[in-house]
C-alpha cells in the first residue's frame, strides 16, 4: 500500500486555511465564536498559519458538557480556531481514507446518513429468505474504548508524514488514557477508520453478503440461526484481538420480526420511527416547539409513522401549517400535505 507524504505543507497553506474557515463557519455564522473569529478573519488566519508553520500551534482545551441522546454522553466542543484546523486536516485526508471504506459503512460520510442506512436495511430484508435470521450487534462504549495506539497505526499505514500524524493524534487526545472525544469533526473519521477492519473481516472473511454498519451498530442479514451464533463468536474474538473492544449486546431474530436500527423499526414492507421519537414529537407539538417537531417529522418522512403524526398535529389544533413547510419543500411532499 502506497503511503502519502508531504500533507502538512499541503493542508495548511493560507488558501487551504481560508477554505477550511468557510467549511467550519457553515451554519455557524450566528454563533459567537464564529463571529468573533470572522471579525478579524485575516489576522486570525495569519496567526494560525504562522503557528502551524513554526510548530508552535497547540489545540486549546475543549469545552465539555453532557447530553442525553438518548444515552448520557460527554461532548467535547473544540475552540473555533481548532475547528478550522480540523477542517483543513479533513480536506486532505478524507480522499485518502474514503476509498478504503465499504459502501455499507454509513454515518459521517457525505450522502451516507441514517436515511440511506435505513433504506439499505429495508432492501436487505426484502432480498433475504423469509426463514433466515438477522443479528444486530453494537460495541460497548465505543468512542471511550478506542485504543489510540491502534488508531495511530491505522493512520500511519496510509500517511507517512510524521508531523502531520502527530497533529492528527493531538485531536484524538482528550485527557483520558484511551478513547477519542465525541464532538470533534476528526473523531467521526477516526471512528470510521477504526472499525473499517471489522467491516472487511465480516464481508470478506465471514462472507456475509448483506451487512451494514452505522458507527458502532451493525447488522448481518440473511443467515441461519446457527450461522448467526457462529458469527457472533468470531466477531467477539476479532474485535477483542485486533481492536481491543468488546460487544455491548447482540440480538438474533427471525427476519420477519424486523430490526431496530438507526432510529427506525424496520420490516421488509414498512418502517416506523421509534416509540420514544413519536413521544418526543407529541410533546414538542403540545408545547409548540416547532423546530423540534419539524426535525422529528423530517426523520419520519419516509415511514409509515408520518400520516399518524400529521393527523395528531391537526387534531390538537397546533400551528400545523407553519410546521409543514419546514419539512415538505419538494412538489411531491407539497401534494402530499395538500391532499391531507
Amino acid at each position: 500500500m502506497k503511503r502519502i507524504g508531504h500533507l502538512y505543507e499541503q493542508a495548511f497553506t493560507p488558501h487551504a486555511l481560508r477554505l477550511a474557515f468557510h467549511a467550519a463557519a457553515r451554519h455557524k455564522h450566528g454563533k459567537r465564536a464564529c463571529f468573533k473569529f470572522e471579525r478579524s478573519l485575516a489576522s486570525n488566519l495569519d496567526a494560525l498559519h504562522r503557528e502551524l508553520t513554526d510548530g508552535s500551534y497547540k489545540p486549546q482545551p475543549y469545552f465539555s458538557f453532557m447530553v442525553h441522546e438518548p444515552k448520557l454522553r460527554r461532548i467535547f466542543a473544540p475552540a473555533f480556531r481548532d475547528l478550522v484546523v480540523q477542517h483543513a486536516i479533513y480536506r486532505v485526508i478524507s480522499p485518502i481514507f474514503e476509498p478504503g471504506f465499504i459502501e455499507q459503512s454509513f454515518a459521517c460520510r457525505v450522502g451516507y446518513g441514517t436515511h440511506k442506512a435505513a433504506d439499505y436495511a429495508q432492501a436487505a430484508l426484502q432480498q433475504i429468505p423469509r426463514d433466515s435470521y438477522t443479528i444486530k450487534l453494537d460495541i460497548r462504549k465505543f468512542f471511550y474504548r478506542i485504543d489510540r495506539s491502534i488508531l495511530r497505526q491505522q493512520i500511519e499505514r496510509k500517511i507517512k508524514d510524521a508531523r502531520f500524524v502527530g497533529l492528527m493524534m493531538q485531536f484524538a487526545d482528550h485527557g483520558e488514557p484511551q478513547g477519542i472525544p465525541i464532538g470533534n469533526l476528526l473523531s467521526q473519521l477516526y471512528a470510521l477508520t477504526y472499525l473499517n477492519p471489522l467491516d472487511h473481516y465480516i464481508k470478506r472473511d465471514l462472507g456475509i453478503k448483506f451487512y451494514c454498519r452505522y458507527v458502532d451498530d451493525f447488522v448481518l442479514f440473511g443467515i441461519s440461526r446457527e450461522r448467526a451464533i457462529e458469527c457472533q463468536r468470531l466477531i467477539v474474538d476479532f474485535i477483542r484481538r485486533e481492536l481491543c473492544l468488546e460487544l455491548s449486546k447482540s440480538t438474533i431474530a427471525p427476519m420477519v420480526r424486523g430490526i431496530n436500527f438507526v432510529g427506525y423499526r424496520t420490516w421488509a414492507s414498512r418502517r416506523f420511527i421509534r416509540r420514544h421519537s413519536l413521544g418526543n414529537y407529541r410533546t414538542a407539538m403540545r408545547l409548540g416547539e416547532i423546530e423540534s417537531a419539524a426535525s422529528i417529522l423530517g426523520h419520519a418522512r419516509h415511514t409509515h409513522s408520518l400520516q399518524h403524526m400529521l393527523r395528531f398535529s391537526k387534531e390538537h389544533h397546533h400551528d400545523h401549517h407553519r410546521l409543514l413547510p419546514k419539512i415538505y419543500r419538494s412538489a411531491h411532499y407539497a401534494r402530499t400535505v395538500t391532499a391531507n
